[in-house]
């Protein structure tokens, strides 16, 4: 296994590494892997999934429909049932 030293850290950096470790229950050795390891997954994973908005059409979908916005709104309020439930209490 390797080891690192890093040199010439700011005492305020240390410092907030040492309260952020502790506050986690890790050793700032510890805690500096695990940011390491955060940091690079963080760098790997958009070239893997992509772009926020591919990934969230690629989740949503889309779908294709002849009829118009309008129509759409107007389908969508003519389904819609009311509820007593609040108004009786739940």
């Amino acid at each position: 296994m390797s080891n690192l030293q890093i040199k010439g850290i700011d005492e305020r950096l240390y410092e907030e590494l040492k309260r952020v470790a502790a506050d986690e229950n890790r050793s700032v050795s510890q805690q500096v892997l695990f940011l390491i390891r955060t940091h690079l997954a963080q760098k790997r994973r958009p070239a893997e999934t992509g772009t926020a908005a591919e990934t969230l059409l690629a989740l949503a979908g889309s779908w294709q429909d002849s009829r118009s916005a309008e129509q759409i709104i107007q389908d969508l309020k003519s389904e819609r049932r009311s509820s007593r439930k609040l108004s009786e209490g739940l």
